[in-house]
């Protein structure tokens, strides 16, 4: 692949009449040293987040060799681009033919599950294994994260004791893991999820071999500045030595956003413009899924010489001929942006890429490597501390 200095020298050279994505593979491969470095434990990169080959590869080189895969189209994925990583199956609802394949033929040990159906599905499927790695899923709150997780999956607190301790009869390993919900903005999301492992570990009384802290560590954002991640692994790390478990129990993590969102940027062109909205080639059924569905403001800019009008704050409209391909923002560009100008969409490499679809044949984006840093990190060592960390301490 061609690599650029940035999106400017793209343009220039290409002259798109479609979408680009801009991948940086220094930003995710410095993202998972990070994480590899400095979170006091396994780092799983949660596969969902960008399934991107090239990125894989990339996280594998920077010391990522866990993975979080929801499907059996994940597992077949990760097992044929890296052949020799650690797959776990964190999904907690699974088909008998995936648990099947994936033990069987892909070599995954590790399966979550928030059910005694999904116990004696797993325990079915491979054959009453004697080297399973299970993970039981707690129910917690989300209400520290932008995007809540806290609906769908997990075992409630009073049923907690009694699965953990029918896990135990079938595991060799036996975890705990949870999930705060995406782009959790304070570490007390995770203090308030280990108080309720600690009371259910309690209850059962049983041997933990590992804790999941799931995901949701967050990246950076128009309006969402998050403490340090550095603030985040302590708290975690007193915690989880707080707990009632094995003298030899593993800390794992699942980040997907703060792994990949500065991997991707998106390069869009302005086919109109109608006072304050602007009419571009991607929209909500491509890359910008989230931002008009759960109206996630991402870093824009211009990247025409002759802008040279204040910011003024735009919405956007997408290609397809459906209202809802809509992005309200408010994104602010020069005030004088026209038709044919173009746009670089930033920190799209979380949920961005991964959410195309083909509809009104609108779907295509060349990936373009560019060598420019991301519109924003959380690993460059530059960020200033925000001023409200909304951080706490161990009590």
């Amino acid at each position: 692949m061609h690599s650029y200095p940035d999106a400017r020298t793209v343009v220039r050279d290409l002259s798109p009449d479609e979408p680009l994505i801009l991948n940086r593979p220094h930003a995710a491969r410095r993202a998972a040293r990070f994480f590899v470095e400095k979170f006091p434990g396994k780092s799983l990169y949660a596969v969902k987040a960008n399934p991107s080959p090239d990125l894989l590869k990339v996280l594998w080189d920077g010391g990522i060799t866990h993975y979080d895969v929801a499907s059996i189209a994940e597992v077949r994925m990760v097992r044929k681009t890296l052949p020799d990583a650690v797959l776990c199956f964190m999904h907690p609802i699974k088909t008998e033919r995936a648990i099947e394949e994936a033990y069987f033929e892909h070599g995954c040990k590790t399966f979550s599950l928030d059910s005694v159906e999904e116990l004696e599905k797993i325990r079915r499927a491979t054959k009453d294994a004697g080297d399973l790695r299970l993970c039981v899923r707690l129910r917690v709150s989300s209400e520290y994260s932008e995007l809540s997780l806290a609906s769908k999956f997990g075992v409630e607190q009073a049923e907690a004791a009694a699965l953990l301790q029918a896990t135990r009869q079938v595991a060799d390993w036996l975890g705990v893991c949870f999930h705060v919900g995406s782009q959790a903005m304070t570490p007390f999301a995770y203090v308030q999820a280990l108080d309720r492992v600690r009371a259910a570990i309690a209850e059962a009384s049983v041997v933990i071999d590992m804790i999941d802290v799931g995901g949701g560590f967050p990246s950076v954002y128009p309006g969402m500045e998050p403490p340090p991640l550095e603030d985040y692994f302590r708290l975690i790390h007193q915690h989880f030595y707080a707990l009632p478990i094995a003298y030899n129990a593993e800390l794992w993590c699942e980040p997907g956003r703060a792994l990949c969102a500065e991997y991707n940027s998106l390069v869009v062109r302005v086919e109109k413009r109608r006072g304050e909205e602007l009419y571009i080639n991607d929209g909500a059924y491509g890359a910008l899924f989230d931002a008009a569905h759960v109206d996630w403001r991402f870093p824009v800019r211009a990247l025409e010489d002759d802008l040279f009008g204040a910011d003024a704050d735009f919405a956007f409209y997408g290609p397809t001929c459906d209202d809802a391909d809509y992005m309200q923002g408010p994104f602010p560009l020069p005030e004088d942006i026209q038709a044919g100008d173009y746009i670089e969409i930033g920190m799209l490499g979380a949920y961005g890429a991964a959410m195309r679809t083909d509809f009104n044949g609108f779907g295509r984006a060349q990936p373009v490597e560019v060598t420019d840093e991301p519109m924003a990190s959380l690993y460059r060592g530059d960020r200033e501390r925000p001023e409200a960390d909304n951080v706490v301490s161990l009590r």
